[in-house]
């Protein structure tokens, strides 16, 4: 399970796709609906939230945005109304470990967006998450 925090518009097709259904599988867990996962390293930052489910679910929301611009068809259904503007810290240096393994990704699968973004300085996160200074973050499995 990935769930990015560099904001979804840098996502290839596959990632993009990927990352909604994670979120989904992550909103099912924090949600009590599965029995697996409960302790994956992805979730601390949303269980450690005020209030997780909002939490995941304005991670969705915004999936979903990203996923219209590009004129997918994902179910709007799935995504709770009651998010609100809940927001989650994530340090500079998450977002740079997150860049190089997503330009190893598409290095691999996407060379038109890996050319794309390997020349981007720095990447803006996911609109909920606000920046803060520090290395990589403690739950990510290096």
């Amino acid at each position: 399970m990935r769930l990015w925090s560099l904001h979804p518009q840098y996502l290839d097709r596959m990632g993009l796709v990927a990352l909604w259904r994670e979120a989904l599988l992550a909103k099912n867990v924090l949600s009590g609906n599965t029995r697996g996962y409960k302790s994956h390293p992805q979730l601390y930052r949303f269980k450690n939230s005020k209030n997780p489910l909002y939490a995941i679910n304005r991670y969705l929301h915004y999936v979903y945005v990203e996923a219209l611009e590009r004129k997918y068809k994902f179910d709007k259904g799935k995504i709770d109304r009651e998010h609100s503007k809940i927001s989650i810290n994530v340090t500079r240096g998450q977002l740079k470990y997150e860049k190089e393994h997503l330009l190893r990704k598409l290095d691999k699968r996407d060379k038109i967006k890996f050319s794309q973004l390997v020349a981007v300085n720095e990447l803006i996160p996911h609109p909920m998450f606000v920046v803060v200074d520090g290395g990589v973050e403690d739950w990510e499995v290096i």
